[in-house]
């Protein structure tokens, strides 16, 4: 009943925070003219979006870390290396998210850090993070639970735990394409991960850990009122690539890393058909799907926006169930 109480405590302050941030911020993104153009590709479709305010995921950012500070102060939540490696990386993403968000608001088009800008930039948190890990005394494991099988990879876990940051953030982001559809799996996810960290009783700071999500939780659900169809505001690379980040940064702390997969389905679907479509075209000339990523094939072949997004949550939901049969259980 412990971990019920304090979860739904914890999400509902979330969420009212996130609706009092929301309902102040929305206002001065519009003024401020805080908008992206749609891509020409989808214009048919989402013309009516175009001039919908961006760098949204800043309602649920600001609502997670004002709560914590507050819980901190007030001695609720005890900081710990393992604390602030989750804090760090989702901060340290949504920073970088909103450098580049901010340069498509100024430069008014859909250009903002390139490439390699974003791969330095994450390069320096995955190193920093592998040095809060290893100074958390954290093992540098790959971890299977159910074969109980461990080996100790060295430095190498740093280049791992760059790659699955990478994956994670940049696969939240490919989703984050309609109404909802980014806002609702990382809810989906994220509250699956917080209910495994709060029975890894073995990790340091789990509870606390734990309680970060569960307010990330709530948080983002205040954030999908604005956000589901017809969106008032989108997430941008601000949010989805800290929400990607801190899943898959709990994911290496809980050393779940592979249920990552399974829990993200609908992120990993998206990525890969992303990644054959242009690899496939690059070899063929010629598109494999009619548009990447997979949600927009489905707007392709005539299925509604909010259809879609109903269809990925469950597909989501499904994985999030199977995730925790063997999260915990397992």
């Amino acid at each position: 009943m412990l971990i019920l109480t304090n979860a739904v405590l914890a999400i509902m302050i979330g969420f009212i925070f996130a609706m009092v941030i929301g309902t102040i911020l929305i206002p001065i993104l519009r003024k401020i003219k805080a908008s992206q153009h749609v891509s020409i590709y989808l214009s048919v479709r989402h013309k009516s979006k175009e001039g919908t305010p961006t760098m949204g995921g800043l309602i649920f950012i600001l609502s997670t870390i004002i709560v914590t500070v507050i819980l901190l102060l007030l001695h609720k939540m005890t900081i710990t290396y393992n604390f602030l490696i989750i804090l760090f990386t989702f901060i340290g993403y949504a920073i970088i998210g909103f450098i580049d968000d901010l340069l498509i608001i100024l430069r008014k088009n859909n250009n903002g850090l390139t490439e390699a800008q974003k791969l330095i930039l994450q390069i320096l948190i995955a190193i920093l993070y592998f040095y809060l890990f290893i100074k958390a005394g954290n093992e540098p494991l790959i971890w299977i639970h159910a074969l109980n099988f461990k080996c100790n990879i060295g430095w190498f876990y740093g280049i791992f735990i760059l790659l699955v940051l990478l994956a994670s953030s940049n696969a939240v982001n490919i989703t984050d394409g309609l109404d909802g559809l980014a806002g609702g799996l990382s809810f989906i996810s994220i509250f699956t991960y917080a209910i495994i960290t709060y029975y890894t009783g073995w990790l340091d700071g789990y509870v606390d850990i734990a309680m970060l999500l569960f307010i990330l939780s709530g948080s983002i659900l205040g954030f999908l009122v604005f956000n589901i169809k017809p969106a008032k505001v989108f997430m941008g690379d601000t949010g989805s690539l800290a929400l990607g980040a801190i899943l898959g940064s709990i994911a290496i702390l809980t050393r779940h890393e592979l249920l990552l997969i399974v829990i993200g389905i609908v992120f990993v679907i998206e990525m890969f058909t992303c990644i054959l479509q242009r690899y496939y075209y690059k070899l063929t000339k010629k598109r494999l799907l009619p548009m990447a990523p997979l949600h927009h094939t489905f707007e392709k072949l005539g299925y509604k926006e909010m259809d879609i997004v109903k269809i990925f949550w469950i597909i989501g939901l499904i994985g999030a169930m199977a995730g925790l049969i063997y999260g915990i259980w397992i």
